[in-house]
């Protein structure tokens, strides 16, 4: 017989998505069931991101919406995990009462604990420890779609970069080994997953902790081994530590997408160096320069950050120029959040929320103009799809290729005369594109 229902809402980033597949995981073996429907779930939990003010109004507002059923639901315990669960612990208690347990970063694995001592009446509180590195062989709910995971190949972060309070959240750098890693990503393969995300918060960085040196491309030549696994793609690369041997391996590995996720924030020197960041724009030119010259057909996504303090509308015109002329293949742009305890927050020259919504809409104006231009050129050429599912409203089926990661990337419409499901891989030829998603055919062959 099952112990209680437990609804979770997971919020921000993929990191903290398998953080609550590892809590789930964990629940599960303990023999609770799992629900998504919350006025179902006698125990709720909000795994929440405390990262920008954005963020963190988002994690309020659902912690709130979920206290609600306690009155209108079956819910008994509503417990607080995660960056904001870590970082404003004492004011989540206090300001909202119906929160039963507040649970940090590095103490998740705790989770059935914290619910057993909860039920006994008294409110329970667990962070203080962001240097956690859990045991190898945790138990995951897969709560993605079953062809697709993400794997986590490192937590924390040493880069210290004066706009975020990460490190504080979540510690210092701690790479896993590659034996560990290489076990879970044959379970996830023997559970189905055919496309693995690589993720951490910085990933080229991977294996500098325990080995002295970048491993991140000794990683992917490991994981490549793995014989039902069709993709592996890259996130969080951080470009100052990509290396020319992860270049030749994504160049050579037929397995690792020709995909680079490069958060860069921004392309001027002087702001470049007040965020913290080591590199410079001549390196940053240099770099995705080589990338492309050795692959070709690479996809680079980046993360844009404007108006950081001292940012000038001449620094501005700079990193709109610098767009123009690498034209990203993907960009996501964020306005700078003012978070206490960073360097930046005290700097002087913080700018107007007027003027950075101002030069966020002329980034998104310029990358999908960008965006619809590289697609064009995808017209009447022959890609690789991995199926998602079918929209009825267009009756079309829809999938991704190389090019297009889960969530937050384009995807492809296409039509089929035979019946397909999610995670098979078809070829589509591409008839028609619009700026972030692409219309095609089925071509007569098959991808096994």
């Amino acid at each position: 017989m099952l112990k209680y229902k437990i609804g979770v809402v997971s919020l921000g980033c993929a990191k903290n998505l398998v953080d609550t597949e590892v809590m789930l995981g964990l629940l599960s073996k303990e023999g609770f069931g799992i629900t998504n429907d919350p006025a179902a779930a006698d125990i709720l939990i909000v795994n929440t991101c405390g990262f920008i003010e954005s963020a963190k109004q988002e994690s309020i507002e659902n912690i709130l919406e979920l206290a609600r059923y306690k009155e209108v639901g079956s819910c008994k315990l509503l417990i607080v995990t995660g960056c904001l669960a870590e970082r404003y612990k004492d004011e989540v208690v206090k300001e909202i009462p119906e929160v039963d347990a507040v649970v940090g970063t590095g103490n998740y694995h705790e989770i059935a604990e914290v619910i057993g001592e909860a039920f006994k009446g008294s409110k329970v509180l667990k962070y203080g420890n962001p240097d956690y590195t859990p045991e190898e062989g945790l138990p995951r709910f897969q709560s993605t779609p079953s062809y697709t995971a993400y794997l986590k190949i490192s937590d924390g972060c040493d880069n210290h970069c004066t706009y975020c309070i990460i490190p504080k959240l979540r510690g210092k750098y701690r790479s896993r080994t590659i034996e560990d890693v290489a076990t879970e990503a044959r379970q996830l393969s023997e559970q189905g997953v055919k496309e693995l995300i690589i993720i951490a918060q910085d990933t080229t960085r991977y294996g500098m902790d325990i080995y002295g040196e970048h491993k991140l491309h000794e990683l992917l030549n490991e994981l490549c081994r793995i014989e039902n696994i069709k993709w592996l793609r890259l996130h969080y690369c951080y470009p100052e530590d990509i290396t020319e041997e992860l270049i030749e391996t994504i160049a050579a590995q037929e397995k690792v997408c020709n995909y680079l996720d490069i958060p860069i924030q921004h392309s001027s020197n002087y702001i470049l160096k007040k965020m913290g960041r080591r590199g410079t724009r001549e390196k940053l030119i240099d770099l995705l320069s080589r990338i492309r010259s050795r692959i070709p057909d690479v996809a680079i996504r980046t993360s844009i950050i404007v108006g950081f303090p001292g940012e000038s509308e001449q620094h501005f015109k700079e990193l709109e120029e610098f767009i123009q002329d690498i034209k990203f293949d993907r960009m996501g742009v964020f306005k700078y959040s003012q978070e206490e305890d960073t360097p930046a927050a005290e700097f002087e020259g913080q700018v107007s929320e007027e003027v950075k919504q101002q030069r966020y809409e002329r980034l998104m104006y310029l990358q999908s103009k960008i965006s619809k231009e590289i697609n064009q050129n995808k017209i009447n050429k022959l890609y690789e799809v991995l199926v998602e599912g079918y929209d009825g409203k267009t009756n079309c089926y829809y999938g991704r290729t190389y090019a297009d990661s889960i969530d937050i990337d384009g995807k492809v419409f296409f039509n089929s005369k035979t019946t397909l499901k999610p995670g098979d891989f078809v070829k589509v030829l591409v008839k028609k594109a619009v700026n972030y998603d692409l219309i095609g055919e089925i071509s007569n062959e098959s991808c096994k």
